[in-house]
């Protein structure tokens, strides 16, 4: 498996991905999906618990352009691009079709129920259930779901995940989503797909929320000179 900066990232292509995520559910194990993006790898730099969680998952999702021009520069290339919040509506898509129970947990009041609505407003034959906004052990237990979905941020929920799924016995998948209930509910628009393309999906979340410039700079300005900086040690 690739490794930048001392993360893990998967190679694999998005058809690929969601058909390993299928396994997973059907394979009797439990299983963590990470998103990798420029800013986590920063972020994984000092948290060392943090790395460790990313390293052993058992799909790492390489989410960020800059991740594609990093593992080109550093002699690691990726296959393919996969943001977090597209593969999340692939795995509903997923769990619709075979019937898999998903748990969403997390995010501003309200959102993981609005994203709910939508899905299943697009999709028959969804077995969701929409949760508070902390996720409850003893409520994802009772409901016993076959995926788990987490949003509180990148790091905390990673560490949720790592700490309480041996407590779960029924979830086989569980992934930090991040920010994917925002846009799944339509809160938070997509950048258009010209820019997607280019990656300048940072330039638009930058544009419609200022307050996230520290976290910007880490992803673009930070990341950049340590993979310049791993390149020429």
């Amino acid at each position: 498996m690739p490794s930048i900066l001392g993360v893990q990232v998967d190679s694999i292509t998005r058809a690929e991905a969601i058909a390993r995520v299928d396994h997973m559910v059907r394979d009797g194990g439990q299983h963590i999906i990470t998103t990798p993006n420029p800013e986590i790898i920063v972020a994984a730099q000092k948290d060392l618990e943090f790395r460790a969680i990313l390293n052993r998952a058992a799909l790492a999702l390489p989410d960020g352009f800059g991740l594609m021009l990093a593992g080109r520069f550093l002699g690691t290339p990726l296959m393919e691009r996969i943001a977090g919040s597209d593969f999340v509506r692939e795995i509903t898509k997923l769990a619709c079709e075979k019937k898999y129970k998903l748990y969403l947990a997390g995010g501003e009041p309200g959102v993981a129920n609005a994203a709910a609505d939508t899905i299943i407003s697009r999709l028959r034959n969804c077995a969701i259930v929409k949760s508070e906004t902390e996720p409850d052990v003893e409520k994802i237990r009772e409901e016993a779901p076959d995926i788990l979905l987490i949003a509180l941020g990148h790091g905390k929920q990673e560490k949720w995940i790592a700490a309480h799924l041996p407590e779960l016995p029924s979830v086989k998948v569980a992934m930090g989503v991040g920010g994917a209930f925002d846009f799944i509910a339509g809160r938070v628009l997509r950048a258009p797909r010209i820019l997607r393309r280019l990656g300048l999906e940072w330039l638009w979340r930058l544009i419609l929320q200022p307050s996230r410039l520290p976290r910007i700079w880490r992803a673009v300005i930070k990341f950049p000179i340590l993979v310049l900086r791993a390149k020429l040690q």
